[in-house]
């Protein structure tokens, strides 16, 4: 399954071993980013640092290991999508991933952000969704 995931989901698998990080490692799944996305936890690095107890080395590690799992999207892939997503959506910071979505075809945007629940262009997949698609998965 192909989906656009948010930066809240690579950042809480940034922060501890939990689902999030689980679920980006699972093989059923082909993640893509915007390249606004690298910018983003760049923003947040040293909270992402702080909380998480890790260091900058090991921040910058795991963070490299998570992004082979991810294709980052340039721009010009999305870009004819962006007027479209603004006017989906009205939290500026999410328009690059609705727009990527539009363009990429992709199955949905994977996010616990509520903003994306506001548009009906694009499937939402919060984590108890892509769950629940797993196990649904493992019993066939």
């Amino acid at each position: 399954m192909k989906l656009v995931v948010d930066t809240g989901r690579i950042i809480a698998a940034l922060l501890r071993d939990n689902i999030s990080r689980k679920i980006l490692f699972n093989e059923n799944f082909n993640f893509i980013c915007p390249d606004h996305t690298i910018s983003e936890i760049d923003e947040h690095k040293e909270e992402i640092i702080g909380k998480s107890g890790i260091s900058e080395d090991e921040f910058s590690i795991l963070l490299a290991i998570i992004f082979e799992r991810i294709d980052v999207i340039s721009k010009l892939s999305y870009e004819a999508f962006l007027n479209e997503a603004k006017n989906l959506i009205n939290d500026l910071e999410d328009v690059p991933f609705l727009a990527l979505c539009l363009a990429i075809k992709s199955e949905g945007i994977w996010t616990e952000d509520k903003h994306f629940e506001k548009q009906n262009r694009v499937k939402i997949f919060k984590t108890k969704d892509i769950i629940k698609y797993l196990e649904n998965t493992n019993k066939t």
